[in-house]
């Protein structure tokens, strides 16, 4: 892989791996933050969904009638993995990323491991990146992702 292409994160959470499997995709939107650096709701009356089945879509409802999709699941092994393509809401098309998720037994309950790669695949100057350096970049990308699986663990304890 390119160097600035993917972040690595992980969480533990204290429950057992079928009730973490279950709570990350069924009941994203609990756990998934609110705020116009998570949502483009803005903390409205928005929500997030995602589909928990192989092809199954991540939406985000804007709660004014719009709605838009974020990822398709294009791997789905529960309790212990899925994968899906990811899109930025200013991807232009055919752009997207990956976002590999797996949950592994341990202990008296479940490390969540969460992987985003493909950055290098958009261009250098993509509003995504919001003019930063690249890894000033995926730092903040990790951050972002380390802050949404913090949310989750704290939801489940």
């Amino acid at each position: 892989m390119v160097a600035g292409d993917k972040v690595r994160v992980e969480v533990f959470v204290a429950v057992p791996i079928d009730d973490c499997f279950r709570y990350f995709t069924e009941e994203i939107d609990q756990w998934w933050r609110r705020g116009p650096a998570y949502r483009l709701a803005r903390g409205k009356a928005g929500t997030m969904k995602l589909a928990p089945m192989l092809g199954g879509k991540m939406i985000e409802h804007l709660g004014d009638g719009t709605s838009r999709e974020i990822g398709t699941i294009t791997t789905w092994e529960p309790p212990a993995h899925f994968t899906m393509e990811w899109r930025g809401y200013n991807f232009r098309e055919g752009e997207k990323t990956t976002v590999e998720v797996w949950f592994e037994s341990s202990g008296e309950g479940t490390r969540v491991k969460l992987e985003h790669r493909g950055w290098a695949s958009l261009p250098a100057d993509h509003p995504v990146r919001h003019g930063e350096p690249v890894d000033v970049f995926i730092r903040n990308v990790g951050m972002w992702w380390g802050a949404l699986l913090t949310s989750l663990r704290q939801a489940q304890e």
